[in-house]
């Protein structure tokens, strides 16, 4: 690679056009894909009974015929499958990412995104219940109080009936959004969701500039760490497609991190406040972000000093922020009262399970052991922010936040698919080597991918199937995924190249040209 500012040599320009080339193909492949889970969407996506959708000619052959039911399951599900590849084999041809690869990689996410964007939502319904909580502030009712249920003619709006009675776990800003929606809407769904995703999709714009903004702050390769972060397809399919209000919570949360590193700290609390105000779950980089403001070998009186006022400015906004509509601070409840229950795929999910299953062959009570286990796993996730906070002094800030942030998240009882992109911005920008972590990262991103290709299809109750497209997508999913790992041979090599030592080995710095490494 060229330090950056130098021109490259006549060989170096004619590598980088080869690559470039390369690159192309597997954007042309992921547009490909997208377009297929495009169509497909059209037969498996969520679409509200309220919808003039489901009165059209062509929604209705495609999700009345069987035939179209599992054509649209098998393009959505292929579509999803070759979208990973497509991202996947990206990587490898832009692999020693040369000059121009950063442009490459914004290309893809830009070009992968747009089928999605118009695709009917997918693998989540939530956006529906986005509607919901607009109009429930548009009538003047406290969604930290009151659930959707409480509305007329809510089910038609298309929210799942499982969370109809919940109050809402998003911040007040977030509501204002909801609010503003409904309102330019008439709570129309089609058009709701168009607008949702266009604010969702903010959220992405500023993980494209930010993400590579502070990789390069940390001499790390801006174009892998955004081929790591926004190009992969969970992001896009959750972010874009599914219009989760996280993108937003995220991009606000990585440009907060940036400012605040670069010695705007106040800028930082205010975007990173922003962030909280979407969901409050980001509360939790607060710390770290008052420790950039405390500045290189700050005393610690000056560090608690610096954090009073961090958190004296953040909660002193959003409290204002509440009680201009009634709120107060109502979101706090999503942080002090959390939902109830486990996801069997988390660690603590699954972990619970054997001791349940443990307990019980000895005769205790499993269950109430399962549940003490994973309550020590939430507090040994705060132990560890709190150690991250007070252990390492000015050096890898952001990287300790990343970490502090996973800790949490991955000791949680409950991880939705999308609550993995929460982290791996930060990761990426602050380093994933070419090792193991890479590889668990393609193993968790497959994996969710996967999981929710078959457990998020959308198919009218009265249609008769003989296998169900749950099933369907399961055995594609299955069996594409195994293509990958074992017979394709672009990329069966992920895996397993160099060995033992392959998992080990960090491999050649993935730096960016021409900087050096920032220590926050």
């Amino acid at each position: 690679m060229t330090a950056t500012g130098s021109r490259p040599s006549p060989a170096h320009t004619g590598s980088t056009a080869k690559s470039d080339s390369r690159a192309h193909m597997a954007i042309i492949q992921g547009v490909i894909g997208s377009l297929m889970m495009l169509v497909g969407s059209v037969g498996t996506g969520w679409i509200a009974n309220g919808s003039p959708m489901v009165r059209h000619p062509l929604v209705i052959e495609l999700r009345v015929n069987v035939w179209g039911v599992y054509g649209c399951t098998v393009l959505l599900t292929v579509g999803a499958m070759l979208l990973i590849r497509s991202w996947l084999r990206l990587g490898q041809r832009l692999r020693g990412w040369p000059h121009g690869s950063l442009r490459t990689v914004m290309i893809a996410v830009i070009a992968w995104s747009l089928p999605l964007f118009l695709a009917v939502p997918i693998y989540s319904r939530d956006v529906y219940a986005y509607i919901g909580q607009g109009r429930l502030m548009l009538a003047g009712k406290d969604p930290y109080v009151e659930g959707i249920s409480s509305l007329d003619n809510w089910f038609m709006l298309g929210a799942d009936p499982e969370w109809a009675e919940a109050r809402t776990p998003y911040g007040p800003y977030f509501l204002w959004i909801a609010a503003g929606v409904v309102r330019l809407t008439n709570a129309q769904p089609d058009a709701s969701v168009m607008l949702f995703r266009a604010v969702a999709y903010v959220g992405v714009v500023l993980c494209m500039i930010y993400v590579p903004k502070l990789a390069r702050l940390h001499g790390i390769n801006g174009a892998r760490a955004l081929w790591i972060a926004v190009a992969n397809p969970l992001f896009l399919i959750s972010f874009v497609a599914s219009a989760h209000n996280d993108a937003l919570m995220v991009g606000l949360a990585v440009a907060g991190v940036y400012a605040a590193a670069t010695k705007y700290p106040l800028l930082g609390i205010l975007l990173v406040t922003g962030s909280i105000g979407i969901k409050p779950i980001t509360i939790l980089l607060l710390p770290f972000i008052g420790l950039l403001w405390a500045g290189k070998g700050a005393s610690w009186p000056r560090r608690f000093v610096i954090w009073a006022a961090t958190a004296l400015l953040s909660f002193g906004i959003l409290a204002v922020s509440g009680y201009a509509d009634n709120l107060g601070l109502g979101w706090a409840w999503a942080l002090l009262d959390p939902t109830p229950g486990y996801t069997g795929y988390s660690p603590s999910g699954f972990l619970g399970q054997q001791v349940e299953r443990v307990g019980n062959f000895f005769g205790q009570p499993g269950d109430a052991l399962a549940s003490v286990f994973r309550q020590v796993l939430q507090y040994a996730a705060i132990a560890l922010v709190l150690v991250l906070m007070f252990v390492g002094g000015d050096r890898r800030i952001v990287r300790r936040m990343a970490l502090a942030f996973s800790a949490v998240v991955l000791l949680s009882p409950i991880i939705q698919p999308w609550y993995i992109l929460w982290l791996i911005p930060l990761l990426a920008a602050t380093g994933i080597k070419d090792n193991w972590q890479i590889r668990i990262l393609y193993i968790v991103i497959t994996f969710f991918v996967v999981f929710g290709a078959q457990d998020q299809l959308s198919v009218w109750p009265f249609i008769d199937l003989s296998v169900s497209v749950s099933q369907v997508a399961f055995v594609i999913t299955v069996a594409f995924t195994l293509y990958l790992a074992l017979i394709d041979p672009r990329t069966r090599t992920l895996l397993t190249h160099g060995g033992f030592r392959g998992w080990v080995d960090p491999g050649p710095p993935q730096v960016a040209a021409g900087t050096t490494a920032h220590k926050d």
